[in-house]
């Protein structure tokens, strides 16, 4: 799928994307409205070296801050300084819990080692990040403190331990104070995180949709897989249940779009025009029975005499179409009870209709028979054109053997509904007999919106002309022109 077919899929499949716009962002909303906010104080230390004032001692001194205050760094979060800290301000913690609330950095080539405490209480986390640098400072220096043990000159009673100067001393260069904003949640980045997420997961749901999805949807795309000419698309009409027949309003788009396929199918086979065509569908409800009607009709307003055979035994349906009689058609002539010519029936105009007649138990060795080729042999001589209606190709193999007879088939095929799969082993099974298809019928396609004939409303119907109304000078002076002439 490229970025083209992607970016139709996406409007296509519009309603799926809002709904994880929606869902996402409700759902970032809900996590800021349920999340405690978290506060952040910040307390700032210098670590400075006590040398003596030569330039040398002093770079020295500043090079030896600079090796060790990484490793400073990495004791603030100790027990040592918690520990204490914790009995000192008498928090309800442990020194566990408060050391992972607790980060301490150190910036590249500086002597800076900046505390940071997190808190749900603005004011505790200030006092709390001033306590831990105090504590923490003198850790420190305490660990710094070099110790020396007393010579000879001291020993016995006035043995003792002395502790020397620490060469380290921390100055707080900037205490906590309590901070006024939360650092989280954050509304905003969540409510953009939300967003994007959302249009994410729907881009990827709709991704997921079409690649699983092995339907096709549109016409282009028909041709493409099937490589056989489109010869009509046909409009999906949620009044077709109701009202099949496209005589039933000659000026709807549906009505139109059976005339563009009539007119199709008499081009494409200009040099061998096909006398007997079976209309045929790869599984149920793809409309096939609609199609051979309706092309029918087509056919016989175009001045073509035209028999349509209901070759569908099983599910017969164009009798009940034209409110005929269906107990007696084909099968009533394919075991020799009667004539073509006995059974046949008038729907109008130009067109007759071969009715199914009674179900038999045997469809498919009857459709394949001897006796059914010269019937379609004798209607042929008849009439211009036979169209046959024939059971779907997948659940059953009647229509297998009655295509074999036909000199040309149509493929119907639903819009957004036949998979590929059967749209191929349809195709191949008329293939293997010998059929040949004359093309493909997209049945139940979506109509485009704006789809307008210019200044046409419906077609074939021009809006009604406007009428200026008279002024009213001219008004009064016709009416005194017709006083005078009375």
């Amino acid at each position: 799928m490229d970025l083209h077919g992607f970016l139709k899929a996406l409007a296509r499949r519009w309603p799926i994307v809002l709904l994880c716009l929606v869902l996402a962002v409700g759902a970032a909303l809900a996590a800021t409205n349920l999340s405690t906010p978290v506060y952040e104080a910040r307390a700032q230390l210098f670590v400075a070296t006590r040398t003596g004032d030569d330039t040398a001692q002093l770079n020295q001194g500043q090079s030896f801050s600079q090796a060790r205050v990484q490793s400073y760094a990495e004791i603030v979060t100790t027990r040592q300084v918690t520990e204490p800290v914790v009995k000192q301000l008498r928090l309800h913690t442990t020194p566990e819990e408060l050391a992972s609330r607790i980060s301490a950095v150190a910036p590249l080539n500086t002597v800076l080692i900046d505390i940071t405490v997190r808190d749900t209480a603005p004011r505790r986390a200030a006092s709390t990040a001033n306590a831990v640098a105090k504590r923490f400072s003198a850790v420190v220096e305490r660990l710094e403190t070099p110790k020396r043990t007393p010579g000879p000159q001291r020993q016995g009673k006035n043995r003792r331990t002395e502790s020397a100067t620490s060469p380290v001393s921390l100055g707080i260069t900037q205490e906590a104070t309590a901070p006024a904003t939360p650092v989280s949640p954050r509304p905003l980045l969540n409510l953009g995180v939300g967003v994007l997420g959302g249009l994410l997961l729907g881009a990827g749901f709709v991704a997921l949709r079409e690649t699983l999805d092995t339907t096709l949807k549109t016409t282009e795309a028909l041709g493409r897989f099937t490589e056989l000419p489109g010869l009509g698309t046909i409009p999906y009409d949620r009044s077709a249940p109701r009202n099949p027949l496209v005589t039933a309003d000659v000026h709807s788009k549906r009505a139109e779009a059976f005339r563009k396929l009539r007119a199709n199918l008499q081009f494409s086979q200009v040099d061998d025009p096909p006398r007997i065509i079976v209309v045929t569908s790869s599984v149920p409800g793809e409309g096939k029975t609609n199609t051979a009607v309706n092309l029918a009709l087509s056919l016989s307003e175009a001045g073509v005499s035209t028999c349509l055979v209901d070759g569908d035994l099983r599910r017969p349906c164009v009798a009940r179409t034209f409110g005929l009689v269906q107990d007696a058609g084909l099968t009533t002539v394919l075991i020799g009870q009667a004539r073509t010519e006995d059974v046949m029936q008038q729907a109008g105009g130009r067109l007759s209709v071969l009715a199914s007649g009674a179900v038999p138990p045997n469809p498919t060795e009857l459709l394949a028979s001897a006796r059914m080729e010269e019937v379609l042999r004798e209607l042929a001589d008849t009439f211009e054109v036979v169209i046959v209606d024939s059971a779907p190709m997948l659940p059953v193999a009647d229509t297998v053997g009655l295509a074999s007879l036909a000199q040309g088939a149509l493929l119907v095929v639903r819009a957004a509904r036949t998979r590929r799969d059967q749209i191929r082993t349809a195709a191949e099974s008329l293939d293997r007999v010998g059929v040949r298809v004359l093309g493909t019928v997209f049945n139940m396609a979506p109509i485009p919106k704006g789809d307008r004939y210019g200044a046409y409303g419906r077609y074939g119907e021009l809006p009604a002309p406007r009428v200026a109304a008279p002024r009213q000078g001219a008004a009064v002076s016709m009416g005194a022109r017709r006083a005078g002439e009375k």
